[in-house]
């Protein structure tokens, strides 16, 4: 049987009582909410700490999701389950309803959270790539306040971020932009497992013409990448078959995958080609049925 080397555990109720532990215990520490990443690694001994600081109770202080004028903010407690059942959510970013059915199962769904999706930094993670898709920018706390740093820069690398030992993320907040819609795609080996491919598109449109399109894609190499030209290439074209096409392309010269278990580096820019594709041809279409006309009067 596989365990964990020795630690402590600390159970904390506030925000401000995680961060001060956090300021005490430096780099020996690490907070734990659904800790389904977090545990397994601790048994491989891949991951030491000397200190769990559960932050399970701060649900009702991080676990919600509200909707402003120009912005959604989701707090980093929110649970998978709660990220899947939203409708306002749903509305504005499809993209999180289908990333969400096809992530683990109802055990992980019920326990995981937004926060720990992101901070875990797996390259495979759905959730990183549907945050780098829609531009999100993540609200980081620690004793002086906090900050808000972008998604390209949340990420620093496989499993490194910015939220430094003693701070932690409260909050993930996304920008509302009309006229668009945005979609998500992955390829599994079985059902819940880790992406092969994974990718995530949102696109923007005014009088037919693509006015910005973005990319996301998982499992591609040593980082979930935003992939840059596509956006160049789409702005002030009208979609087509063709236009997916190309940004298919873009995205597979972009991706930097190996060969393992779940296939060669050569499958994975394939199916990073035809993912794209798929996902941006999806977005456009749920723009249409937005704004189709139903018994004669636009929705």
């Amino acid at each position: 049987m596989q365990v964990p080397a020795p630690f402590e555990y600390q159970r904390v109720s506030s925000v401000d009582q995680a961060v001060g532990l956090l300021e005490r215990l430096g780099d020996t520490a690490r907070l734990v909410a659904g800790g389904h990443s977090l545990l397994p690694m601790m048994k491989l001994r891949l991951a030491n700490f000397e200190y769990l600081i559960d932050i399970n109770d701060l649900h009702e202080e991080l676990g919600y999701i509200v909707v402003e004028p120009g912005q959604i903010r989701i707090g980093a407690l929110t649970r998978h389950r709660e990220l899947l059942e939203s409708e306002e959510l749903a509305a504005a970013f499809p993209i999180f309803r289908d990333a969400e059915r096809v992530i683990a199962d109802p055990v992980v769904r019920n326990r995981g959270t937004l926060g720990g999706s992101l901070c875990q930094a797996d390259p495979s993670e759905d959730l990183s790539a549907v945050c780098t898709t829609l531009d999100a920018s993540c609200v980081i706390r620690g004793q002086d306040g906090e900050r808000v740093v972008s998604m390209t820069d949340f990420h620093r690398g496989p499993y490194e971020t910015a939220v430094g030992d003693a701070e932690m993320l409260t909050e993930v907040r996304f920008p509302i932009r009309p006229g668009g819609s945005s979609a998500y795609e992955k390829v599994e080996r079985r059902a819940g497992d880790w992406a092969v491919v994974s990718a995530g598109a949102a696109v923007w449109l005014e009088d037919g013409l693509v006015t910005d399109a973005r990319v996301g894609l998982a499992a591609v190499g040593p980082n979930t990448a935003g992939i840059p030209g596509i956006a160049e290439e789409l702005r002030g074209r009208p979609p087509s078959e063709e236009l997916y096409a190309r940004a298919g392309e873009i995205a597979a010269e972009a991706a930097d995958p190996v060969t393992d278990r779940r296939g060669s580096a050569a499958y994975k820019r394939h199916l990073a080609r035809e993912l794209t594709a798929r996902v941006l041809r999806t977005s456009v279409e749920r723009i249409g049925a937005a704004t189709a006309p139903v018994n004669g009067q636009g929705v």
